[in-house]
């Protein structure tokens, strides 16, 4: 065992503070990395609060986890000491049920194991995420993460990225598609990125007209406030697909107009109250709402390796580890352009 030192919360209402914890000595398929930079992502709020109501302490959340590899097990063959990897949402699952053996492992049916607030295979080994100083995971569960990218703009990827990529490929957006993005945050700033770099024509549903000058800088060809009843006029049946962010409180039935006739509005943000959902919304153009998290480890792969060669990467603020109360203070305010990443170097 070695001990990784980190920040953790000990309850719902405690604030971060230091803590060291044992992690694994790599087994013959494990490589150890030593993290560089990890994002802070809404849902580490969420847990950390336990908003959720399914988190267990003390708690070290991160899953936009970035590093150089350190060592590894005389079986691996993917990774080499020296090489840059990452780490998502998840270190492990069952591998063998339908969904694991369909690269769905973000749906096994038995157990993922998460990157944090989970277990391990074994049930009872509590997992800890990315907010310290080095992890231990199965090569199977790591990601290739390309040298060419800065690190600290590459580790959001690993969430925001591939929570945002993962349904604009299920509903095979690509050129002459539309696509609304609602919520400009750290997850609608990549979803306007990814579905930019596919060719769709992007447009942003946003409350807040600050957003607008980002959303055109981001590469939406189009802005339009929902607080408007404009709006409701203007991209009436207008759109294929709607990516929708946000994780507070708000109405989707109005977003469910500006769908074409068999539109899709998916949910990537999880707000800790149920949404109200007029029948009436769906009925008229049989619109759909669907919902998606994340992706498997091969189309989170694919992600990482399509945004490196589209310099796709998140627009973020390095943050200390010590101001972790801070920086999540700002996120519940939005006050980050769009998401604070830790610099794992402030651990020293």
């Amino acid at each position: 065992m070695s001990q990784a030192r980190g920040y953790a919360v000990k309850s719902a209402t405690s604030r971060f503070e230091p803590f060291s914890f044992p992690r694994r000595e790599p087994g013959e398929r494990d490589v150890q990395i030593e993290i560089a930079y990890c994002g802070i992502c809404h849902s580490d709020i969420h847990q950390a609060r336990n908003e959720w109501k399914n988190s267990t302490y003390p708690m070290v959340p991160g899953h936009e986890i970035v590093g150089r590899v350190s060592k590894v097990g005389s079986k691996v063959s993917k990774f080499k000491a020296g090489d840059i990897a990452g780490v998502g949402c998840m270190v492990d699952s069952c591998r063998r049920c339908p969904n694991c053996k369909q690269n769905l492992e973000q749906h096994c049916l038995l157990h993922a194991s998460l990157t944090y607030n989970g277990t391990e295979q074994d049930g009872k080994t509590p997992t800890y995420g990315g907010y310290c100083s080095h992890i231990v995971v199965d090569e199977a569960f790591a990601l290739k993460v390309s040298p060419k990218l800065p690190l600290e703009r590459a580790a959001p990827l690993l969430c925001a990225g591939i929570t945002t990529y993962s349904p604009l490929k299920r509903w095979k957006i690509g050129p002459g598609a539309r696509v609304g993005v609602m919520g400009l945050g750290g997850l609608g700033h990549m979803a306007v990125k990814n579905a930019a770099a596919m060719g769709a024509e992007v447009t942003v549903l946003s409350r807040s007209k600050s957003k607008q000058a980002d959303a055109k800088r981001l590469g939406a060809a189009d802005f339009a406030l929902t607080t408007e009843a404009a709006t409701a006029k203007k991209l009436a049946g207008r759109l294929d697909l709607i990516v929708d962010t946000v994780s507070a409180d708000h109405d989707v039935n109005g977003a469910l107009g500006f769908l074409k006739t068999g539109g899709t509005l998916v949910l990537v943000g999880a707000p800790p109250s149920p949404l109200s959902l007029s029948a009436f919304s769906l009925i008229g153009g049989r619109k759909n709402l669907s919902g998606s998290v994340i992706g498997g480890i091969a189309e989170t792969q694919e992600m990482l390796d399509f945004c490196a060669d589209k310099g796709v990467l998140c627009d973020v603020e390095v943050t200390s580890i010590r101001d972790l109360e801070r920086a999540y203070e700002r996120t519940l305010k939005g006050d980050v352009r769009y998401r604070f990443v830790i610099d794992l170097k402030t651990l020293a």
